[in-house]
């Protein structure tokens, strides 16, 4: 399995010629879903989920469809019938060939006075990628490869080492970074790569490596 990193919370899956998408939201790049065989979106807020990236996505691949909770799928499914899956917490599904588990159900709080919304958790292949999307949820089984949502206005980052502590993957790459400037990544590379018990990366928007 191929991972590559795309700006922000996006990520791409590629296996056996075909590819999976989590997340390409307003602070990914524009063509962040192009070539998807299937695409997940973990949440609503527009740096995870913006519908013009979805709509170029499936009108490039007559083939491709969206997972998503259904916040998110009610504002597509009118548009591509039979394409668009709303899914939940214990939800289990295949697509583009990878084998997905959905955990969570809620957004981590932002502030007591902002509502919290839907978020959902994407766990692939039984555990060698989990994407939390806006949650520190941890699923309930090992993971291989953890994306570290690193910096947000819902979190600070012993809340982040903590969150890795619990999981306990074997390694953990950065995303939702688009916050994090450069002078501060060193900061967070230091304290989560001494503290957070694990393999911890970065990956630059555009890079890829091998799981």
């Amino acid at each position: 399995m191929k991972l590559t990193k795309k700006s922000h919370a996006c990520v791409r899956l590629d296996k056996e010629g075909r590819t999976l998408v989590i997340d390409p939201g307003g602070f990914s790049e524009e063509d962040a879903a192009v070539g998807a065989d299937a695409v997940l979106v973990t949440h609503e807020h527009p740096d995870h989920f913006d519908e013009g990236r979805l709509r170029a996505a499936l009108e490039a691949n007559p083939a491709a469809g969206i997972w998503a909770p259904r916040s998110v799928a009610d504002q597509l499914a009118a548009a591509f019938p039979g394409r668009v899956h709303t899914v939940g917490h214990g939800d289990t599904f295949h697509a583009a060939g990878f084998e997905v588990e959905v955990h969570g159900e809620l957004h981590a709080v932002i502030h007591p006075d902002i509502p919290r919304i839907a978020n959902v958790g994407f766990l692939i292949d039984g555990g060698r990628v989990f994407h939390p999307g806006d949650a520190l949820t941890v699923p309930a089984r090992p993971v291989e490869t953890l994306m570290l949502p690193v910096m947000a206005p819902w979190s600070k980052i012993s809340e982040v080492i903590d969150y890795v502590r619990e999981v306990g993957p074997q390694r953990a790459y950065d995303v939702h970074d688009a916050l994090l400037t450069d002078l501060a990544r060193p900061i967070y590379d230091r304290q989560i790569g001494a503290l957070g018990g694990t393999d911890h990366r970065r990956l630059a928007p555009g890079a890829s490596t091998d799981l």
